[in-house]
């Protein structure tokens, strides 16, 4: 699903949104506007992204992250409800960014789907609660902005190991050998995890993005 969006005026595209292979994560492409001082665009748009995803996103906290070339950060997700969503934009150097089903009994459980995010066309990806988010560093000092719908909450933060055969996330070579957090090898795989319960259900996730929906209407 592609969607052009309109400037204020309604005259100029200003941002293309589509849907990933993992329903509920969205590509946000701005239309860049370069000139002889540099280049415009619109980053985030509150109202157009509600339009798409049939709620707005509310805005808890935002994180940044700096990372080595080949720095592995992922895959994290948090306990729905509340949960997390995510807006992610890489603003200086280049990731590969993974979204990844982790919602048990969805029809996509255990697939993935990737975006390059870089300071050259400025994408960023819409991820919402119930779903893994990773990233790998293809630059130094990749730049990671997060714009999510709760604050930090470490009892309610987990992670599956983005190592994991079973999900086989393929991380390109141009990154060299990935670079892993101590707490993300120790990551339990993704059978393992669904196994113990710590995955979301994706009939429980779907009321909560029901129950979103409705207080916008």
């Amino acid at each position: 699903m592609l969607i052009l969006a309109r400037d204020v005026h309604g005259k100029l595209p200003s941002v293309q949104i589509r849907e990933l292979s993992v329903p509920g994560s969205y590509v946000v492409s701005p239309i860049l506007r370069p000139d002889d001082r540099g280049v415009f665009f619109e980053s985030y748009r509150f109202d157009i992204l509600s339009e798409v995803i049939g709620h707005p996103l509310t805005l808890r906290q935002g994180n940044t992250s700096v990372s080595r070339k080949g720095v592995v950060r992922g895959i994290h997700y948090a306990d729905v409800p509340l949960g997390q969503a995510k807006y992610v934009t890489c603003t200086h150097g280049a990731v590969l960014d993974y979204v990844v089903d982790l919602r048990v009994g969805s029809p996509t459980f255990g697939t993935w789907d990737s975006v390059r995010l870089d300071d050259v066309d400025f994408r960023s990806v819409y991820i919402a609660e119930g779903i893994g988010h990773a990233f790998i560093a293809l630059t130094e000092r990749a730049t990671v902005s997060y714009l999510v719908s709760d604050v930090y909450r470490p009892e309610r933060e987990h992670g599956v190991n983005p190592l994991d055969a079973s999900i086989g996330l393929v991380f390109p070579a141009e990154a060299g050998e990935p670079l892993l957090s101590d707490k993300d090898v120790a990551a339990p795989g993704l059978d393992s995890a669904a196994e113990a319960g710590l995955l979301p259900d994706f009939t429980q996730v779907s009321a909560f993005y029901a129950s979103l929906d409705e207080k916008r209407n």
